[in-house]
């Protein structure tokens, strides 16, 4: 069973955030050996300097690479990152564990995002969409989509294609 972690820089801090999360672990678990493992960010004044930001992403680089397992395809969530569909991101995965990895990480980063060192760790870097969502609906739309690439890989009617019809 492959194994799938997140890595996120923060703690969920509203119930409705953290029961979500927990429908999908719940759900993942059938699937993958799932977890999630949450970091303490670093703290910043209200207006950082782009050095304290810098250190500062430095500093949860170096949390975040001592929580990779050894092995493990490396994903970091970035603005920059490649967007995938739903079909794609269970293309990557079902490759991944045919090339004979037997775990993906999963990074969320903190506001500021992600170290260029996580980054580079990373043979698919990932964007949700260019659009900005907040750090916990993030956390939740990527369990989401995890879960979504397991049934999808299965052929459950869990998910659906969308057909657009145009007028």
């Amino acid at each position: 069973m492959i194994k799938v972690r997140i890595i996120a820089l923060g703690k969920l801090k509203e119930k409705y955030w953290r029961d979500a999360v927990d429908e999908y672990t719940k759900r993942l678990s059938g699937y993958s050996d799932f977890e999630i493992v949450e970091l303490t960010p670093q703290k910043l004044p209200e207006n950082p300097s782009d050095a304290l930001i810098e250190a500062a992403l430095k500093k949860e680089a170096e949390q975040i690479i001592k929580m990779i397992p050894k092995g493990s395809a490396v994903v970091p969530m970035c603005i920059e990152g490649k967007q995938l569909d739903s079909e794609a991101l269970s293309g990557y995965i079902d490759k991944t564990v045919l090339t004979g990895q037997n775990s993906i990480t999963f990074i969320i980063g903190s506001s500021f995002g992600l170290h260029s060192d996580i980054k580079r760790l990373g043979g698919l870097k990932l964007s949700m969409s260019p659009m900005t969502f907040p750090h916990q609906l993030a956390r939740v739309m990527l369990c989401e989509q995890i879960y979504r690439a397991f049934k999808i890989k299965e052929g459950s009617a869990y998910h659906k294609q969308t057909r657009i019809i145009r007028t």
